[in-house]
């Protein structure tokens, strides 16, 4: 009984200070990543470096590496964050519509108000990094892809649903629909950063609100 409880004396402080640990790293690994997705969304993740991040997020570069191993394990951990980041911004707060038509529509405002908030600094991010990657196999540039194929889908999927609820046309295809919706907002983006002006948000809401009501939208629902 006695060795019993020395051993148990013994373990319960190395397993606080694990926990500490843990959870340090996690609040670290966390802050370069967050330092990270705002500077991949401008400069691209191939500008990425230990030393850069080390430089502006609270931790060392020996650290930096100790959490992700090398630069294209750091560059899909950034990958990931910032589906994490896009998730929270965009599709979280539409689930608040009606799936269908109405939710299409609240994704369409969502994604303006996150490019036009600059939740990443450089615009979207998926949009700087696709460029980037579209030649360079590897993968990251699967993890960039299958970040945007799960949007495409997920937009793709609301539009079935509104063809199937009577919202949309029957005969409508959703994946050509999602396609070009996701290029308009696509469009606004890359204008607005090269140009500063943020009619082109207004230009695409326009834009996709024309194309839902060519496939029998009702206006009244696109406000």
């Amino acid at each position: 009984m006695g060795g019993g409880a020395a051993v148990t004396r013994a373990d319960a402080p190395a397993g606080s200070t694990a926990d500490l640990r843990r959870v340090r790293g996690d609040r670290t690994r966390r802050a370069v990543l967050d330092q990270a997705v705002q500077d991949a969304s401008v400069h691209g993740l191939g500008a990425l470096s230990l030393g850069g991040l080390a430089a502006s997020a609270p931790v060392n570069k020996s650290a930096i590496a100790g959490l992700f191993g090398s630069k294209e394990g750091l560059q899909l951990a950034v990958v990931a964050r910032a589906r994490e980041v896009y998730t929270e911004a965009v599709i979280v707060p539409a689930r608040g519509a009606e799936r269908g038509l109405a939710r299409v529509w609240e994704l369409v405002r969502r994604w303006i108000d996150y490019s036009r908030r600059r939740v990443f600094r450089g615009g979207c991010f998926f949009r700087t990094v696709e460029i980037e990657f579209d030649m360079r196999p590897g993968p990251v540039r699967d993890a960039v892809a299958e970040a945007q194929a799960d949007w495409e889908g997920y937009l793709a999927h609301q539009v079935e649903i509104a063809v199937d609820a009577g919202d949309l046309s029957a005969g409508t295809d959703p994946r050509q629909v999602a396609f070009e919706v996701n290029a308009l907002l696509s469009a606004a983006n890359d204008r607005s950063l090269l140009t500063g002006d943020e009619s082109s948000y207004t230009y695409a809401a326009t834009a996709v609100r024309t194309l839902l009501t060519a496939h029998g939208a009702d206006p009244a629902m696109l406000r």
